[in-house]
């Protein structure tokens, strides 16, 4: 080989099994959309798109507050042969006002994920971008599961349980604002318990954990399943928690399954 042959070698950069650099990032790894901005820049779009979240939700709580009938009644027919009573002048109103907050919160969330999506969408790299869609589009379908799961399952255990105890007692006549505070808490949580799916897929894909590690913490995962249940759920019925952590356990090991089959 001739000095001229050596120096070649020596200057040519390794080449990877994709035909790149080693010090030249693969294309999936790029910005695409990498734009220069200041502070300021930053900090003026992230107050528009704030503005925005919140104009969306104010329309939607107006919306819901003009509907707030329909939603109120959809809301009691779990507590079948329960009674409503106002306690408080007003109280009823204010009642309105929650279901129409929490419903219209619901409601607006899709204008407000895309707010988001748009501001955090010129920092992500192409790799980063491909896990943006599933991720949404599983946490929306998790969460909207959750309420189902809630409404259907968690609120009735919990009011069959209260009502049926002390059935001989006392006569079933609730306060409609602790019934709604009840049923609005336990369906909300519920629907952020549902996550846990999601945050294992993201956790994996960003290389924090793996499958085997989350399955080798299979003990305090059933211990932090039943605590979290407890927490969340705002009665003190160990029905109703029994449920919500079961639940939560069956998405946790679902969700080891799915970063399984990513290949992580």
């Amino acid at each position: 080989m001739t000095p001229s042959q050596e120096l070649d070698t020596v200057n040519t950069p390794d080449i990877d099994t994709e035909g790149y650099g080693n010090s030249e990032p693969h294309p999936i790894d790029e910005l695409p959309d990498e734009v220069e901005m200041s502070l300021f820049d930053h900090l003026e779009e992230l107050r528009q798109r704030i503005f925005y979240a919140l104009i969306a939700v104010a329309v939607g709580v107006v919306g819901c507050f003009l509907a707030v009938k329909p939603i109120v009644q959809l809301l009691e027919v779990p507590a079948k042969g329960v009674k409503f009573l106002q306690l408080a002048p007003g109280e009823y109103f204010f009642v309105s006002i929650k279901v129409a907050a929490y419903s219209g919160i619901v409601i607006s969330s899709p204008f407000i994920l895309y707010q988001v999506i748009q501001f955090i969408l010129p920092g992500l790299t192409r790799r980063e971008r491909r896990l943006l869609g599933p991720i949404v589009l599983g946490s929306s379908v998790l969460f909207g599961a959750g309420l189902v799961f809630a409404y259907s399952l968690l609120i009735p255990a919990a009011l069959n349980f209260f009502i049926s105890y002390g059935a001989d007692v006392v006569e079933q006549i609730w306060s409609i604002d602790k019934y709604f505070e009840f049923v609005l808490l336990l369906m909300f949580s519920t629907g952020l318990a549902f996550q846990v799916p999601i945050i294992q897929l993201l956790l994996a894909n960003l290389g924090i954990v793996s499958s085997a590690t989350m399955l080798a913490g299979w003990r305090s995962v059933i211990l932090g399943g039943v605590i979290l249940g407890a927490v969340l759920t705002p009665s003190t019925d160990p029905l109703t928690q029994s449920l919500l952590a079961g639940a939560v356990l069956g998405l946790y090991f679902g969700g080891i399954g799915l970063v399984k089959l990513s290949g992580k």
